[in-house]
């Protein structure tokens, strides 16, 4: 079925209004919702954004926005799904996230990867080996545009491995752990293992509903 721009625009109303006034981006354009569950923050700036890095890790440290955008850039082709019952694809730039953790110099017993978000009230965690994967990435941009906080700027993570509830946006800490640790969504029921499963989603960049076979979505089997 394919969907009219009115039809976007009141399936997804609620997430629209909450959109930053002004900011023009290809996400927006293509009528990509909205989702942060513990509320949106408003327009965040880059200028002065930090990540902390820290867990088990031998000497905590700090990275600006500038010094992330110094880290070799990489570019993958990917999509982020989510469990809401949508699929976005497109090039998504930034740092992959196993450079990220070669920097921390993990000790032995780290097995997993905490984000926290901007407000600190929502977190989640990845598995080490997950997050080493060639397409999970500390990402800034979307087809060559900054990504702005309606969609996780000024860095999110994105990981188009598991559903999209563990790509944590507006990231200002990533902590090694020695296991998964609950976090917002987790801790209300969501799998943490958030294995992408076969079902229909919105394909954002058609507007039509699209199968998935289930696993990372590199395409639709319908």
């Amino acid at each position: 079925m394919k969907l009219t721009c009115e039809d976007r625009r009141i399936c997804w109303s609620e997430d629209r209004e909450r959109m930053e006034l002004g900011a023009l981006s290809k996400l927006r354009e293509m009528g990509t919702p909205i989702m942060w569950a513990e509320g949106h923050p408003g327009p965040l700036e880059s200028e002065g954004w930090t990540v902390e890095l820290g867990g088990l890790i031998d000497a905590p440290s700090v990275l600006t926005y500038d010094e992330i955008l110094e880290l070799p850039k990489t570019v993958v082709d990917a999509r982020l799904t989510s469990v809401s019952g949508f699929s976005v694809g497109g090039r998504w730039e930034g740092v992959r996230m196993r450079h990220v953790i070669d920097l921390m110099n993990p000790q032995p017993t780290a097995s997993h990867v905490q984000f926290v978000s901007y407000g600190r009230t929502y977190s989640t965690c990845i598995p080490l080996e997950v997050a080493r994967r060639e397409r999970t990435l500390l990402a800034y941009g979307f087809e060559g545009e900054r990504l702005t906080s309606d969609y996780g700027g000024p860095v999110r993570v994105f990981c188009p491995y598991l559903w999209g509830y563990k790509s944590a946006k507006s990231v200002v800490a990533v902590d090694l752990v020695d296991r998964s640790i609950p976090g917002f969504w987790e801790e209300r029921g969501y799998p943490d293992a958030a294995e992408i499963k076969p079902r229909v989603v919105l394909d954002v960049n058609s507007g039509e509903y699209r199968r998935i076979a289930g696993g990372e979505v590199i395409g639709f089997v319908d």
